[in-house]
């Protein structure tokens, strides 16, 4: 039978940790959302009753997708990532603003956010372009069009302005490095990233001086037998001096306000004391919450449903982007990484199942999968810590919502449903 076969070819350990994760997050957005007038868990006006609701909607949908045959999804990935650039235009018009983002389609009982399905379809649509036998990534040709796949639903979601979401799909590039793509590639990224931050911090004429000087102690230092490529260095000095240059007008034109203030509360840019402690009650008012809530945990935590912060909404968004904090005031030191080892082991098993794929866009659809549950998880874990700076995205399989939880297990589980299908592909 079709149905005890896949069944048997699932990789069961990934569902294991699938699972967990959801059954672990649902509990905490329980404990989160309380409602002590009807405790009921089916109470579907309270939040809890409805992530048990995109529970239901994604085991339908996860069974959906077990159904269909694998080659329908490499088969269809191009027109899905049509559909999803076409609903990401359709936001401009007739799109929901929800926290000052214009983000969300109003179905009435239900908000689709269009930018996780298209995280999704361009995981997909970069396997079949990158899987195909008329591409080779070594090429600067097919090295745009990969980029370009990329690109575009990033261009289309930041002025929405989700710069969050965006930064993910930055986050499949690994996929085309994984593949073949020359590593100085991701030297340049790094270090427009460095000047990036170093440029905030000191600003482009201490920039400038200080690789001056590492560049004339190199000089001072070289062995004589060796000759400086002076062109080359003298070039990528010139580079760096005009990306530097650029920072400020980006931070300045490009930035909003909010999302200046959090690079100033990260890298502790601002100077004025009265605005410095303004923009810690303001944005910095919530990672300041989470870190107390997490930190009054201790080792074992309060116990279930008695965190005082998160039963004081002290944390906001607490349920969504901020739900790891509850897992830290209730569960502790215990809970907190209970949490982080699924998610690294779910991780590393994917990574596992990614490189045994005989057919190549599964593999490269595997390591998109990879690659945006690991920037998910990692960024908001490292927000929610103080590590990182906010930046407003859901930890997958856990936080509360239906367009993430949906497409995250949409995501997942077509990627099982490869895997299950590799003993039926030829050598």
């Amino acid at each position: 039978m079709p149905g005890k076969s896949i069944l048997k070819r699932l990789d069961w350990i990934s569902v294991f940790f699938y699972l967990s994760l959801v059954f672990i997050g649902w509990i905490n957005i329980y404990s989160t959302t309380f409602n002590e007038d009807n405790p009921n868990i089916f109470n579907f006006a309270a939040l809890y009753g409805k992530q048990l609701f995109f529970i239901g909607t994604s085991i339908v949908t996860i069974v959906i997708i077990l159904g269909l045959e694998a080659n329908f999804y490499e088969r269809f990935a191009g027109l899905f990532y049509i559909i999803a650039l076409v609903l990401l235009l359709g936001l401009y018009p007739f799109g929901r603003t929800i926290s000052g983002a214009t983000s969300w389609y109003d179905l009435g009982f239900f908000n689709l956010q269009p930018s996780e399905f298209a995280k999704m379809t361009t995981a997909l649509a970069l396997a079949k372009y990158l899987s195909d036998i008329q591409t080779d990534i070594k090429r600067p040709k097919d090295q745009l069009y990969a980029l370009a796949i990329i690109l575009i639903p990033t261009i289309l979601i930041i002025p929405q302005p989700d710069p969050g979401s965006a930064l993910v799909f930055f986050f499949l590039i690994f996929v085309i490095f994984r593949e073949g793509l020359p590593l100085y590639y991701l030297g340049i990224g790094t270090m427009a990233i460095v000047i990036f931050i170093l440029t905030l911090m000191f600003g482009t004429l201490w920039l400038v001086i200080g690789l001056g000087l590492i560049f004339a102690l190199f000089l001072l230092l070289k062995k004589p037998s060796f000759k400086v490529p002076i062109l080359p260095i003298t070039l990528s000095y010139i580079v760096i001096i005009l990306f530097s240059l650029s920072v400020d007008f980006v931070y300045d034109s490009v930035f909003e306000q909010r999302h200046r203030d959090r690079f100033s509360l990260w890298l502790d840019l601002e100077k004025d004391p009265k605005k410095l402690e303004e923009i810690r009650k303001t944005i910095g008012y919530n990672t300041y919450q989470s870190e107390k809530a997490i930190e009054s945990g201790g080792f074992f935590g309060k116990g279930f449903k008695e965190g005082t912060r998160t039963k004081g909404n002290f944390v906001p968004e607490q349920h969504t982007d901020y739900i790891f904090s509850t897992v830290g005031e209730e569960w502790g030191f215990i809970g907190t990484s209970t949490v982080v080892i699924l998610f690294t082991l779910m991780l590393l098993r994917l990574a596992y199942l990614a490189e045994r794929q005989k057919n190549p866009f599964s593999r490269m659809y595997g390591y998109g999968v990879i690659s945006i549950l690991f920037v998910h998880y990692f960024i908001n874990i490292g927000m929610v810590t103080g590590i990182l700076p906010t930046i407003g995205i859901p930890l997958p399989f856990f936080s509360y919502g239906g367009s993430g939880l949906v497409f995250f297990s949409a995501l997942l589980f077509i990627f099982l449903k490869l895997d299950a299908n590799r003993l039926n592909e030829l050598d």
